[in-house]
């Protein structure tokens, strides 16, 4: 009680010292404040980006195992690689499913495409046909150029990144077209192939394939290519004009009754992380896969959206580290000179018998007074100050988050998600597709919040030691007598 109550009557008796010491302390609370508010904001945007993207595996064609101790000026080294090409096994949707039946694997979607002839409508002739999926089908060498149409059946949304992307868009669809989308033999097709047979949406169209057989789609959208360069050089038609889309099951269902029919599947796999995929690709290989496959990543384009917000961390970092190096210094010497102008003080005190432990703890009582005060309002400034920068940091990437929110609705042929866009609920959710959900503070405590109150009153300590340090190496150093006759 004699420290604390010795300290509040010398903090009154220096005011002016004290209050500049107590600013001092208020400018590094209100900069640490923010400071740590932008750290939590970029934690927060890395968090919200890494979370945009599943950790997707794909199969890749392994073009490298298959030139392995390849000679082109050798027609044996020639004839080997074209029947080890030819003697590649593909996979079907029943290898598919066994693969995703892993520990390692949380879920999956794919795309199975189907080659038919038209039957009641005519190919938009085009001089090569680039409009061909790269998957991997039943059979092997899985060709569908030879027929007019692609029929493109998809799983799930999350499997049409093309709509996801932008490369499609939809123009036309009818008001029920994602409520049956999925269920029958429903299809979108292309703008430019649509005018070339004149159709519109509930038109039937037939389509045959090698064997005769026959089957019919109804058509319940129409959409466009937007992407640059997708119409071959030599045609005025795009490369997707001869691809129709439908559901994962339609193109299933054509093929099981005809299993001459040549078809290609592309699957991805939604894995628990990436740190598992040897591991997985071991577990594939075990289950048949052929080993001139091997399976990749989206880690590279998930880690890339991040690298700018990481500096944005990083220098926030840097410059809390410089603004406690700083303030540490300055309230060091402040403190350095205290002591030397209060030395006849503490040469008093020491002569009447106060020891160097208690005059120690009454110097530090003081600045701890003092700081706690200046912590307190710094914060409270800082606090109100961080929520404005930490929203115009985020102010960017929400806007993004929404623009780009209403642009997939759009291409899936709605306004916005609420309008045209297929029922998430019922489908499952659109995930993964690398657009984070960004949201703003409304609310100090969603900026300041214990953690960084936390770590500010661990910063305030850490100054009050570094300050006291002057004062407890000088009180050790004075002797009382010394003090007195230099006094005198």
């Amino acid at each position: 009680m004699f420290i604390l109550k010795n300290a509040w009557i010398s903090i009154k008796r220096n005011k002016g010292r004290n209050i500049l010491i107590g600013i001092i302390i208020l400018i590094i609370a209100c900069a640490c404040t923010i400071t740590l508010a932008i750290k939590n904001t970029a934690v927060d945007l890395i968090n919200s980006y890494k979370n945009a993207y599943d950790k997707e595996v794909t199969i890749s064609f392994n073009r490298a195992n298959m030139m392995k101790d390849f000679d082109p000026s050798q027609e044996e080294s020639r004839e080997n690689a074209r029947e080890r090409f030819d003697n590649i096994e593909s996979f079907t949707i029943s290898d598919v499913e066994s693969f995703a039946d892993s520990k390692y694997i949380e879920s999956y979607y794919y795309t199975y495409s189907v080659g038919l002839n038209g039957n009641n409508i005519e190919k938009a002739e085009i001089e090569s046909n680039n409009d061909m999926p790269n998957g991997f089908g039943r059979g092997k060498q899985n060709n569908l150029s030879s027929t007019d149409f692609t029929l493109t059946g998809y799983s799930s949304l999350d499997a049409m990144s093309e709509f996801i992307n932008g490369t499609y868009t939809m123009n036309e669809i009818t008001d029920n077209a994602w409520d049956i989308a999925f269920d029958g033999n429903y299809v979108f097709i292309n703008e430019e192939l649509a005018s070339y047979n004149d159709l519109n949406l509930n038109d039937k169209i037939k389509l045959a394939s090698d064997d005769g057989n026959t089957y019919e789609f109804e058509i319940i959208g129409i959409f466009k290519e937007n992407e640059e360069g997708s119409t071959d050089a030599m045609s005025m038609f795009s490369n997707s004009a001869n691809t129709l889309v439908t559901n994962a099951s339609a193109a299933i269902n054509i093929t099981a009754s005809n299993e001459e029919i040549n078809a290609t599947i592309n699957p991805t796999f939604i894995i628990d992380s990436y740190d598992n995929i040897e591991k997985l690709q071991d577990e594939f290989y075990e289950k048949g896969l052929d080993e001139n496959f091997v399976l990749q990543t989206n880690e590279e384009e998930a880690n890339s959206g991040v690298s700018s917000i990481q500096n944005i961390n990083s220098f926030a970092t840097t410059f809390l580290v410089i603004t406690l190096i700083i303030g540490g210094i300055v309230l060091f010497v402040i403190n350095m000179i205290n002591i030397r102008e209060r030395k006849y003080e503490i040469g008093v005190l020491r002569t009447i018998g106060i020891s160097k432990f208690k005059l120690t703890m009454q110097f530090v009582s003081e600045l701890v007074i003092v700081s706690v005060v200046a912590l307190i309002l710094g914060a409270c400034i800082g606090a109100v100050s961080s929520k404005g920068v930490s929203n115009s940091l985020l102010e960017s990437e929400i806007n993004s988050s929404n623009e780009r929110t209403v642009e997939i609705g759009k291409n899936f042929g709605g306004a916005n998600m609420n309008g045209g866009m297929p029922d998430r609920g019922n489908r499952g959710e659109m995930r993964g597709k690398g657009m984070p959900v960004v949201e703003a503070y409304d609310s100090i405590d969603a900026v300041v919040d214990i953690k960084v109150l936390l770590e500010l009153l661990g910063i305030g300590i850490s100054l009050v030691l570094v300050s006291s340090i002057a004062s407890m190496v000088s009180i050790e150093r004075f002797s009382p007598l010394t003090i007195l006759k230099e006094r005198s």
